[in-house]
C-alpha cells in the first residue's frame, strides 16, 4: 500500500522501521502549542490509524519536547467566554483521549523541557520514555487550575500530584519522574532516540491486531479504577478559573508588561529543591 504524503507547517511525520514520529516542530517557539499546530497533530495522529508504522512516537524537535500552550495566543486573553473557554479545553482533552483511544501503541520521548499542558499530553500515551536532561514543569505563571494535575493521579498518586500543582512553575527531573510513575524509562539524552527506535522494533513484532487488544484491555483496567472519569470536570474547572479576578489580574498584567517580568514574579526552586534545603 503507498502512504500518502503528510505534510504540515507545524509537526513533521517521520517513519523509521517500526515507528512513525510526530514530531512537534516548531523548535524557535520551543514548539509551543498552537490551535493550529494541535489540529495539525489531531490530524496526523488520525491518519496514522491506518497509515505508518506498527508504533507511533512523539518527540520535539530542538532543544525540547515542548514549551505547553503558545501564552501569546491564549495566556494574554483578559476575558473570556466560560462556554468556549470549556469547550476549546474539552476538545484538547478528547486529543490526548485519541492518544489513549488509539489502535496503535504511543510512546513519548521527551527531553530538554516539558512543561504544562506537554506534560499532560505525555500522561496519555502508552509509554514515557525521557532523556536524563528532562525538566518536567508547570506552567510558570497561575492563571489556570485543576486542569493538567488530574491527569497525574492515575500514575503518581495524588499527594504528589498535588504537590507538583501547587508551587508555581515546580518541576521533576527525568529520574524523579520515573521513580513517581510518570515515565517508564530515564535514558542519557543522546541515546533517547535509539532506544524508543529499539523498543518499538521490539514491540512491533507483536501482531497489531494482538498489540490492540492488548492496549484496549489494559486501558479497560485503567478506565475501571477511574482514569477517564477524573476527566469529566477539568474542563470546567480550569474555565472557571480563567475568570477569576485574580486570574484576570495576572492577565492584565501579561497584557500590559509582557510574559517575562510576570513569570520572573513566580520564579523560585522545585519542590524538590525547597525540601533539599531543610536536609541535615
Amino acid at each position: 500500500m503507498t502512504e500518502e504524503p503528510f505534510s504540515y507547517a507545524n509537526i513533521t511525520v517521520d517513519h523509521s522501521d517500526a515507528v512513525s514520529w510526530i514530531v512537534l516542530s516548531r523548535p524557535a517557539a520551543a514548539n509551543a502549542l498552537t490551535a493550529e499546530m494541535l489540529d495539525e497533530f489531531s490530524d496526523a495522529l488520525g491518519r496514522l490509524k491506518t497509515q505508518g508504522r506498527p508504533v507511533i512516537a512523539i518527540r520535539g524537535e530542538g532543544k525540547g519536547f515542548c514549551s505547553g500552550m503558545d501564552l501569546g495566543q491564549y495566556g494574554g486573553q483578559l476575558a473570556a467566554d466560560p462556554v468556549a473557554d470549556a469547550e476549546r479545553l474539552n476538545a484538547n482533552v478528547q486529543r490526548w483521549l485519541a492518544i489513549w483511544d488509539h489502535p496503535k501503541p504511543v510512546i513519548a520521548a521527551v527531553h530538554g523541557y516539558c512543561a504544562g499542558v506537554a506534560a499532560q499530553l505525555c500522561t496519555f500515551a502508552d509509554i514515557t520514555v525521557v532523556a536524563d536532561d528532562v525538566r518536567i514543569s508547570e506552567p510558570g505563571v497561575p492563571i489556570g487550575g485543576g486542569f493538567i494535575a488530574p491527569t497525574w493521579v492515575a500514575q503518581v498518586g495524588a499527594k504528589r500530584a498535588k504537590e507538583f500543582a501547587f508551587l508555581p512553575g515546580n518541576s521533576i527531573d527525568g529520574h524523579t519522574a520515573v521513580e513517581w510513575g510518570w515515565a517508564n524509562h530515564c535514558v542519557a539524552a543522546s541515546r533517547l532516540i535509539d532506544s524508543v527506535e529499539a523498543m518499538a522494533a521490539r514491540i512491533a513484532m507483536v501482531p497489531p491486531d494482538v498489540l490492540r487488544v492488548k492496549k484496549l484491555s489494559i486501558n479497560r483496567a485503567a478506565e475501571a479504577a477511574g482514569f477517564r472519569a477524573a476527566l469529566s470536570g477539568i474542563a470546567e474547572m480550569d474555565s472557571l478559573l480563567h475568570l477569576a479576578p485574580s486570574v484576570l489580574a495576572i492577565r492584565a498584567r501579561m497584557s500590559a508588561d509582557g510574559l517575562k517580568p510576570v513569570l520572573q514574579d513566580y520564579r523560585g526552586p522545585s519542590s524538590t529543591a525547597l525540601m533539599n534545603e531543610f536536609k541535615e
